[in-house]
């Protein structure tokens, strides 16, 4: 157990170690999108054959029904799609045009939702049947006209998923190149606008490489769980939760916090005589944090920024937890639920940067659109203002396009 939360306050090792291999990533990928930007599909479908075995296919997507998926797994995938959409509709509700009229004119905003995106689904070590509900459910509720779901898996779980979260398109296709393809189109499909979803070192660097051409999602790092408690906790719980997100990947971190010794003493205990959890805190994955006092809990947290934030302290005012990608409140909300089904994104900003940055959500796949009608008399009495600024800035047809409707 750490003595202080001050002596670990920098506990994303895996930034760290990442920094020195992260350039040679990004060349390998800068070569191979230049390659896909310059040769377009033959490009793609060697890279496909030399990284994955296999030529890019797209497949035309079934009715979920109709992929024989055990109905215990399809009811559930149904469920939490019903829920996603939920919450993403209730998002949707609350993003209302509006304006309004001054002595100049009418003036206002609106939401217009970006015309086609590109849905990144990892097929990794398990089918992330959660990456396409969480995906395109808030795309199809913004309006996206087009919504490409492109995975080097084809399970059928993930077909099914994909189908029922309104994909109009899927395309078998993995890796950089995948980002590559979607960017700069490939076949019959136009480049998209923009590119959400997980993936590997890979994966990530072709979105934020190709991030001037193409609207991306978040930085993606390893899964982060912070954890605030006091010693009522369930500890059974909160190691489960920890050890659900270190399960992620190997660089996948939770932290326990508490100015409680005696609640991280024996949390500490419960973790060394199970094999499996004691290898997890013996690698940094588990990290058990001693605070001062709750207010040295918050500043932690705020500090940290993590991409999970359980609050299992009742003396904590959630109120003073200003930075996570989302926060769930109480030890009954497990960030496992908010992984599959409780209906916010799981899609979430990491590596420390949720305190400048959101998750995905209908509102990633909106633009906000400023309209202005000035009126006879407004355009009098603005041309008098920008006049004279446009005189000082010395902008000669600036001024004259106002001093002509003066």
């Amino acid at each position: 157990m750490q003595d202080s939360v001050t002596s670990i306050i920098d506990c994303k090792k895996w930034q760290r170690e990442q920094s020195n291999s992260q350039s040679n990533v990004d060349v390998t990928v800068r070569e191979l999108l230049g390659r896909i930007e310059q040769e377009g599909d033959a490009a793609v479908d060697e890279m496909s054959q030399q990284f994955d075995g296999f030529a890019p296919t797209w497949i035309e997507l079934k009715s979920p029904e109709d992929y024989e998926l055990e109905p215990e797994l399809l009811q559930a995938i149904k469920d939490a799609a019903s829920r996603i959409e939920g919450f993403a509709q209730f998002q949707r509700d609350k993003l209302i045009d509006s304006t309004y009229v001054d002595d100049c004119g009418e003036f206002g905003f609106r939401y217009q939702a970006i015309e086609r995106i590109g849905a990144y689904i990892p097929g990794g070590r398990f089918p992330l049947i959660s990456t396409a509900l969480m995906t395109l459910i808030p795309a199809r509720l913004a309006g996206c006209q087009e919504r490409i779901a492109c995975s080097p898996s084809d399970h059928p779980a993930i077909l099914a998923a994909a189908s029922l979260a309104g994909a109009t398109g899927f395309l078998k296709l993995g890796g950089a190149q995948a980002i590559g393809a979607m960017a700069y189109g490939y076949d019959s499909m136009k480049p998209v606008q923009m590119v959400v979803g997980p993936g590997n070192q890979y994966v990530n660097a072709a979105k934020q490489l190709l991030s001037q051409t193409i609207q991306i999602d978040v930085a993606a790092g390893p899964s982060e769980l912070l954890i605030l408690a006091d010693e009522t906790v369930n500890q059974e719980w909160v190691i489960a939760d920890m050890a659900a997100q270190a399960e992620h990947d190997p660089q996948a971190q939770s932290l326990l916090v508490s100015d409680s010794s005696e609640l991280l003493n024996s949390v500490e205990a419960s973790l060394a005589n199970d094999s499996e959890l004691k290898q997890l805190l013996d690698k940094e994955q588990i990290i058990l944090l001693k605070a001062d006092n709750i207010e040295h809990m918050i500043a932690f947290s705020n500090q940290y920024a993590p991409e999970h934030l359980l609050l299992a302290d009742r003396r904590v005012d959630q109120s003073l937890l200003t930075n996570f990608g989302s926060l769930f409140v109480g030890e009954n909300s497990a960030v496992a639920y908010g992984d599959y089904c409780s209906g916010p994104n799981h899609t979430l900003p990491t590596m420390g940067t949720a305190n400048r940055s959101s998750g995905l959500s209908v509102l990633s796949f909106l633009k906000v659109q400023s309209v202005q009608a000035v009126h006879e008399v407004g355009r009098k009495k603005l041309s008098a203002m920008g006049e004279k600024i446009a005189e000082a800035e010395q902008l000669v047809w600036h001024k004259q396009s106002m001093a002509v409707r003066s």
